[in-house]
Formats: C-alpha cells, structure tokens, sequence
C-alpha cells in the first residue's frame, strides 16, 4: 500500500460543450488512461476522487466517482475536491464553448451554406490548481498532440506551473484516444522518461511508479 495515506484527485475523459439542445462540441477521449490511473492509485492505497467526464466506463474499485459533462462542471468539481496531496489532470477538458447555448435546436437557414459559432475560452483548470492556495504536493498534466509533442510538452510544463507533463501522440490507430493502449513522455524540471506503448493499466502503474519516486 505504497499510497497509503494519500488523496488523489483525478481527472478523466472528455467534455462536451453544448451547442443547442441536440449537439455539442467534444473530443474523442474515452477516459481510459484516467480511469486506469485512478484503479491503480487504489490498488495502492490511496484516497482516490475521480471527476469524470461523459464516458461509458465502470468505476474503479475502491474509487469515489464525480460526473461532469462541461468543461465548467470539471473546474468546479476539481476545484471543491481540493486540498489533496496528487492532482492527475488526464482529462482531455475543452479549450472553448460556445458563448451561447441555444435553447431550442439550430435549424438550417435557407439559402445559407454557412453557419458561425462564437467561442469562448473556458478556465484552465490544470493552470488554476497549480496557482491555488490548496495547491497539491504534486500537480501532474497531460498533453495530447498530434505534432512538436516536446515542444509542446515543455511549454506547457512551464506556462502552467506543474511539476510533470505526460505527452502522447493522438491521431493515431495504435495509441492515444479511443485505444487500449498508450505510450508517454513525461517532463519534469530537468529531466524526462519514455514510458514505451503497453496497455494503460501497465501505463498507469509506471506513471504512478515515478510519481512514488519524486514524492
């Protein structure tokens, strides 16, 4: 029970943002890495609070579940769940929303071929808990890019303040999203590790495997 004593907060999946009452804005993530995170910090002992975006997977034993859709229900329920020792941000939160949520679904206007959609940014809720007051011990983010993935990775490790990025490739068929699979680049300060593609349990349980050691 390595993690014994520790509360993990977790986050998980995508968001949805709502359009109109039929459709939304989403990603492809299905939850899969965080939930075999937070499976992991259980077996180990650990106090493990799990925000979920909408996905279609089982509760890890032993794990408290929380149930988000929007990127703004994913801040505040990670917010609440503050203080707590290890913040694993796996989430795959929206960057935008629309700025107005119609109330009845958008019909097509005829003679129009085009429709425009105002978007607003939505908080950065890895950003904010590592400036918060009840800032974790250890605030770890995920960064999932198509392209420049350590570039990308180390910019994000330093704008955002947290002590590790875990970086994946999506866009592809053998990792990532939708996948039983992964592979990772975790950043720190001063150094970095490739965790080689295995399924995300195995995954979950090296990246846990290097958090002990930097605890």
């Amino acid at each position: 029970m390595s993690l014994a004593g520790k509360r993990i907060v977790v986050s998980a999946g995508p968001t949805y943002e709502d359009i109109d009452p039929v459709r939304f804005l989403g990603n492809r993530s299905s939850g899969k890495m965080g939930f075999a995170i937070a499976e992991q910090a259980a077996c180990r002992g650990a106090e493990v609070l799990l925000v979920a975006g909408p996905v279609s997977l089982t509760t890890p034993a032993g794990v408290k579940r929380v149930d988000v859709r929007s990127a703004a229900q994913m801040h505040a329920a990670v917010m609440a769940a503050l203080p707590a020792d290890i913040y694993i941000g796996a989430a795959a939160v929206a960057d935008f929303t629309p700025h107005e949520v119609a109330t009845q679904k958008l019909k097509k206007t005829p003679g129009s071929a085009q429709m425009t959609l105002t978007l607003v940014r939505t908080r950065d809720i890895l950003a904010e808990v590592a400036a918060s007051d009840l800032r974790p011990d250890c605030v770890v983010g995920f960064a999932a890019e198509t392209d420049d993935i350590e570039r990308y990775a180390l910019g994000k490790l330093t704008a955002k303040g947290v002590d590790m990025i875990c970086a994946n490739q999506v866009g592809r068929a053998d990792g990532g999203f939708e996948s039983e699979h992964n592979a990772l680049t975790v950043y720190w300060p001063g150094g970095s590790v490739n965790l080689a593609r295995a399924a995300k349990r195995e995954i979950a349980a090296q990246l846990l495997n290097l958090l002990e050691t930097r605890l």
